[in-house]
């Protein structure tokens, strides 16, 4: 067998690159496809969820621009396809600059390849549970200015941090060098949706947490309202993904998805 086919077929599952998945994209692997089935045999809902939240995202960085934000630091970005930060902030306002951060050093590769002569946009390897090593990379030194307003996304990224006391202490440090004016957008599993669906719909066993390289968990509305404490909530406040400001045209309940992620977005005063 060709090296470098055997590497990709032996490639663990990771977040990254299931949510590739999920979003009907194309840079994912053989372990992660087999994951993502799995996981939506048994939550079927969750390809649904994956779109709304990568919709709600959107949404979050047009408000953001209207808002004056002009940098973005998206950490846990996985693969920046059609329809990320950079397309979104650009199209609006060229000089816009993003850093994507992910722990998947393929989907940075992959990020690198997709922005390549992109000036204001790039990609590094990072870990949301090292945040000082985020912020002090010399990449993200040199592209975003912490003296003006940033905006701080984690979109489906905090549920892979386990500990809820780690979890709260990493949003402290990732907020403090931040401007005022700055804001936090993130989203996260839902504890309400899940334990429901599980009640109804056991299922024989958690093939997400056993078989990827980063297992997660589920968080009440009330755990994830936490995330925004001492931030200025914009209306209307932690809601439902699709709750968030539906834009003109847009339905605020698909009768196909029950749910699944908390969303908000927090100003810095």
């Amino acid at each position: 067998m060709d090296d470098r086919v055997q590497d990709v077929t032996s490639k663990p599952a990771t977040a990254a690159r299931i949510y590739d998945y999920y979003l009907g994209g194309i840079h994912n692997f053989p372990a992660d496809r087999e994951v993502a089935r799995d996981v939506i045999e048994y939550f079927p809902f969750v390809p649904a969820a994956a779109r709304a939240n990568r919709a709600f995202l959107g949404r979050a960085v047009h408000y953001l621009l209207d808002a004056g934000v002009r940098q973005f630091l998206d950490i846990g970005s996985g693969i920046p396809t059609e329809g990320n930060v950079h397309e979104i902030a650009q199209q609006i306002a060229p000089e816009a600059r993003v850093v994507y951060v992910d722990l998947d050093p393929v989907a940075v590769s992959e990020s690198l390849q997709i922005l390549e002569g992109n000036e204001h946009a790039t990609a590094i390897v990072g870990d949301l549970c090292a945040p000082q090593s985020v912020l002090k990379h010399p990449t993200v030194q040199g592209l975003i200015d912490f003296r003006e307003p940033v905006g701080l996304l984690l979109a489906a990224v905090l549920h892979f941090i386990q500990d809820d006391a780690q979890a709260y202490a990493v949003i402290g440090e990732l907020l403090r060098p931040l401007a005022p004016g700055s804001y936090l957008v993130a989203s996260h599993s839902a504890a309400e949706t899940f334990v429901a669906f599980i009640k109804q719909n056991p299922p024989p066993e958690d093939v997400y947490r056993r078989r990827t390289a980063t297992p997660g968990t589920i968080r009440s509305r009330a755990e994830v309202e936490r995330f925004f404490a001492g931030l200025e909530l914009v209306d209307p406040g932690v809601t439902a993904v699709q709750d968030w400001r539906p834009g003109p045209g847009e339905t605020t309940r698909d009768t196909s998805f029950t749910g699944g992620l908390w969303v908000g977005v927090g100003r810095k005063k």
